[in-house]
């Protein structure tokens, strides 16, 4: 039996918000995990980060961009249709420090990991501020959920359509600069601009974890695509993360890494498109 959703809504082009049964899920996931899902029962596995949980009604919140045939696919499901199966919590949670201040970096689609993180470490009595990045005003999401629950939010955009122009980086380094006293950045978006967040923090000492999701392909350590090295040392980020040490990551290996299946990805989704259209000829050949 599939997991019924029921909630969806477009909250900026190509990217959608479902809300979907999953009780045990619901009580059980913490921030910074994710779950696994496929759409139907010949689909491939994706991980997707546990944005929200409501345990009451037993629902769990999903923010996905459309990037591929799998997402696609996802994208055209709505409210009452069901994911086929879908499996959780997996991977580490975030770890939440006490009395401290955080800084949450976000970026992109990345927000929606953000926005638990945000809620955990308020829940533990942190200071908390929430920079959140996008390219233009439409793309950026979530930021009311956010605002809601951080003690400051800055936001960011590279055509300074919204917010203040510039990267994330900049706000941050701003933040540094005024005298903050941060005792931790979390950062999750795109892996160059994750990187630049470590580059801008390591000067300074201040520890930075760096959330991996954009890795994971299987989930479950099996199929090896989520390799990182770490201080020298590979490690998983699906089983082992997602978030690790920033300062130890080799970035340059995985920007490189992420690349390698992209012509694959774009064969499965020209195929895909191809299959859509081919019925109605399909049918006319057949009645000739």
């Amino acid at each position: 039996m599939g997991n019924k959703i029921t909630f969806a809504k477009e909250i900026a082009p190509q990217t959608k918000l479902f809300e979907i049964e999953a009780e045990h899920i619901a009580r059980r996931g913490k921030a910074g995990q994710f779950i696994i899902l496929r759409v139907n029962d010949e689909g491939e596995r994706i991980p997707l980060t546990i944005a929200h949980r409501n345990p009451e009604q037993g629902t769990i919140t999903l923010v996905f961009q459309v990037v591929g045939k799998t997402t696609e696919m996802l994208a055209e499901l709505d409210a009452g249709d069901e994911i086929h199966d879908l499996a959780g919590p997996l991977g580490k949670a975030t770890e939440i420090p006490t009395g401290k201040t955080v800084v949450c970096v976000g970026g992109g689609i990345g927000n929606a990991v953000v926005w638990p993180q945000v809620q955990a470490l308020k829940e533990a009595g942190n200071k908390t501020i929430a920079i959140l990045g996008a390219r233009t005003k439409e793309l950026l999401i979530l930021e009311d959920e956010i605002k809601a629950l951080a003690d400051e939010t800055i936001i960011t955009t590279d055509d300074g359509s919204y917010g203040r122009q510039g990267m994330v980086t900049h706000a941050l380094e701003d933040l540094i600069q005024r005298g903050e006293k941060i005792d931790e950045v979390i950062t999750i978006g795109p892996v160059v601009m994750m990187k630049f967040v470590c580059k801008t923090t390591e000067p300074h000492g201040i520890p930075t974890q760096a959330s991996l999701n954009p890795l994971m392909v299987d989930g479950t350590g099996m199929c090896g695509a989520c390799r990182v090295t770490v201080g020298g040392k590979t490690r998983f980020a699906c089983v082992e993360g997602p978030e690790f040490d920033g300062h130890q990551v080799d970035f340059d290996e995985l920007i490189t890494r992420l690349s390698y299946y992209k012509p694959e990805e774009q064969v499965s989704l020209n195929m895909y498109h191809q299959a859509k259209q081919e019925p109605a000829s399909g049918t006319n050949t057949k009645t000739q």
